[in-house]
């Protein structure tokens, strides 16, 4: 913030005569000309917004109580519910801020494509809409939403693969998101169940904000996806399957706005988060479409092949050198513990790793648009 001669600039200056703020009476505010009002009796509490859940919210959805149910018992929060309190850990954590530099689709994104952390925001963003109108609890569902990713590593799905070799029970994201990433958060049974089985091939989440979760995940990347892939030239928007097209349109807009408008009518019609067929059978096209046409490519089954070497071979490295690791020789599992902490990275700091440590070669790193394609 310094001038080409080293003193602050008049920008500098003027920010930095801001730290008074404006005194007006008993207040100080943030600007001097402030006229914004509102009419409040007193801060509206914990108890209060419980209260509120219990009268208004929709019968099955859950309800928020005290300082909730986590393993590690805590006082309740004055200003915040249990689920408010689990969403703002999730968006304080270094786990999820570590989501920005991680892999959706394509490694090394360039600045419009999507990144692990813009998908989980857009996932909440689905999931909010379908909670508000059936009535189900929405900071459950945007903490479940929010949350629901950080058990990736870096580069993507290839990361499951790259890990499943080295656990017994071998490696998925939900699980380990729920049972490793985030425990250091103690979070909520309701919103640790919501991550840990927000894959449609695990087990029904216990919750209904879970269930709209696993929905909003699905919908949000089938749409995201392709637009991510029309805008690098992947796809053509003209090769969209009909029913695709004649149901739910071509855009991210109409294509999220069809499918959150569908289960809202399906829960207010069967009470159970799901969709009617014929909305559904367009989800299942445009799925099946980015499928062949994007998830499996040539280019996309090179750039997951690479991303396993480098992260096994990272894993190996860090089982015989454990006393490098954060958790040191502490560890009571050297292998588990490089699991954690090569699954923790983002992708650049994965391969300037594989660099670094390994000797390799960039020719031998994963290629992404923006960086080697």
């Amino acid at each position: 913030m310094d001038g080409p001669d080293g003193a602050p600039t008049a920008r500098a200056r003027a920010w930095a005569q801001t730290t008074a703020g404006h005194p007006s009476g008993d207040q100080v505010r943030a600007h001097g000309d402030s006229c914004a009002r509102i009419d409040l009796a007193r801060p509206i509490g914990r108890i209060a917004r419980e209260e509120w859940e219990e009268e208004r919210l929709a019968r099955g959805a859950a309800l928020a109580r005290g300082a909730g149910r986590r393993a590690l018992p805590e006082e309740p929060d004055p200003e915040r519910t249990c689920f408010e309190r689990d969403r703002d850990r999730v968006i304080h954590s270094p786990a999820f801020r570590r989501l920005a530099g991680k892999t959706q689709v394509v490694v090394f994104p360039t600045d419009h494509q999507r990144t692990r952390l813009t998908h989980a925001l857009e996932v909440s963003q689905v999931a909010v809409s379908i909670a508000r109108t059936v009535s189900a609890n929405v900071s459950l569902t945007e903490a479940i939403a929010l949350a629901h990713d950080c058990g990736h590593g870096p580069g993507g799905h290839a990361s499951e693969d790259a890990f499943d070799v080295f656990l017994p029970g071998g490696y998925d994201h939900g699980p380990w998101g729920a049972d490793v990433v985030l425990t250091p958060l103690n979070l909520c049974v309701e919103t640790l169940d919501g991550v840990r089985n927000h894959s449609w091939s695990r087990p029904a989440p216990a919750t209904v904000e879970g269930e709209i979760v696993s929905w909003s995940d699905r919908i949000a990347y089938c749409a995201h996806d392709l637009e991510d892939a029309v805008a690098a030239g992947i796809v053509d928007l003209s090769d969209l399957p009909r029913v695709v097209t004649e149901v739910c349109g071509r855009t991210r807009r109409d294509q999220i706005r069809t499918f959150v408008r569908a289960i809202a009518h399906s829960v207010a019609a069967t009470g159970q988060v799901g969709m009617d067929p014929a909305a559904y059978e367009a989800l299942a096209a445009l799925r099946t479409f980015n499928y062949e046409r994007i998830y499996t490519r040539p280019e996309s089954v090179a750039q997951a092949a690479a991303v396993v070497d480098v992260l096994r071979a990272l894993v190996e490295y860090y089982t015989a050198h454990a006393e490098v690791l954060p958790s040191g020789r502490d560890a009571a599992d050297a292998t588990v513990a490089a699991v954690t902490y090569v699954g923790g990275m983002t992708d650049k700091f994965a391969f300037d790793k594989a660099s670094e440590l390994l000797g390799w070669d960039v020719s031998r790193l994963p290629k992404g648009i923006g960086r080697g394609a």
